[in-house]
């Protein structure tokens, strides 16, 4: 998807508010729905001609992008309804104004049966020009934007998208379950910042990074009930610590001649100086134990 932010990862359909961007409803896309009718003769031939121009088992869905409007928007009534061209339709236009009394805006693709030729024609017409055309009740409208690009109807952009990415907690990872969770708390996050702003409008006024410190607040909220039911949890008492025993350095020769300039971990057991293996004089188990021989001559 070069036009969006995100040019790859899981779809979402998201139904939002136009002037906050609060999200209503999501559905996370799956593919194809199930249909009932697939164990049908007529189900059978469709998964078979499916299979015949490659998309998959059961074929392409029909009228998805009907099915998916009416789905997020499944509870609204009396409301404006703006989409992009993948959904816009006349079918879908009418469902929603006679089911639950909801107007439909949104720019039309090109391909669409039920366009007139006078709107779509574009010989003769001068730029910044618009053509009407309408219905007992719907308008669609054709503007000349530039020369011989027309575009039919208008629509809003996507702003939830945006809002969301400028602070997410997404991660790197392969696992989808773990992605759509992130979407989630990234949607919940800011729809609680919506109704937190509506609910108390004098709150930080004249500020500019209200979500930032509304984010933090709500984090340390959401792990403050956690943070003291740990305190409480029974511990047991925590095992002595035996201080470290200091590491063995290298150091210079302390008997041999300062030329050499050489560095060892080799230490004389009586006098504790640095020497090599040349200087020193070995000894067997009893020998080296012996007082005279301790005293007599340095061992290591």
């Amino acid at each position: 998807m070069p036009n969006k932010p995100a040019r790859y990862g899981i779809k979402s359909w998201v139904a939002c508010d136009a002037r906050s961007s609060y999200a209503w409803k999501m559905q996370v896309y799956t593919g194809r729905k199930p249909n009932a009718a697939a164990t049908t003769t007529s189900g059978r031939e469709e998964k078979e001609e499916g299979r015949k121009k490659g998309k998959g088992r059961g074929g392409s869905e029909k009228n998805q992008a009907t099915r998916v409007v009416l789905d997020v928007t499944e509870g609204l009534t009396g409301r404006s309804i703006t989409c992009d061209n993948f959904f816009t339709s006349y079918e879908l236009a009418q469902r929603l104004l006679l089911e639950n009394n909801n107007t439909l805006l949104g720019t039309v693709r090109k391909n669409k049966p039920e366009l007139p030729d006078a709107l779509l024609a574009l010989r003769g017409r001068r730029v910044l020009s618009s053509k009407f055309a309408f219905t007992r009740d719907t308008a669609l409208v054709s503007y000349l934007a530039k020369k011989n690009k027309n575009v039919l109807l208008l629509s809003t952009v996507d702003n939830l998208d945006k809002v969301v990415t400028t602070y997410s907690c997404r991660r790197m990872t392969a696992r989808w379950p773990l992605a759509v969770f992130h979407n989630i708390l990234d949607v919940s996050s800011y729809n609680a910042f919506v109704i937190w702003r509506e609910l108390n409008p004098d709150w930080l006024p004249g500020k500019r990074n209200k979500r930032r410190v509304f984010l933090e607040q709500l984090g340390k909220a959401v792990v403050a009930l956690l943070i003291e039911w740990r305190t409480h949890l029974p511990r047991a008492e925590a095992a002595p610590v035996n201080p470290p025993i200091p590491a063995s350095k290298r150091k210079r020769f302390q008997v041999c001649p300062s030329k050499k300039d050489c560095k060892t971990y080799n230490v004389c057991r009586d006098c504790e100086k640095y020497i090599c293996r040349r200087c020193a004089l070995l000894y067997c188990p009893v020998c080296a134990n012996s007082p005279s021989s301790s005293l007599e001559h340095g061992s290591v």
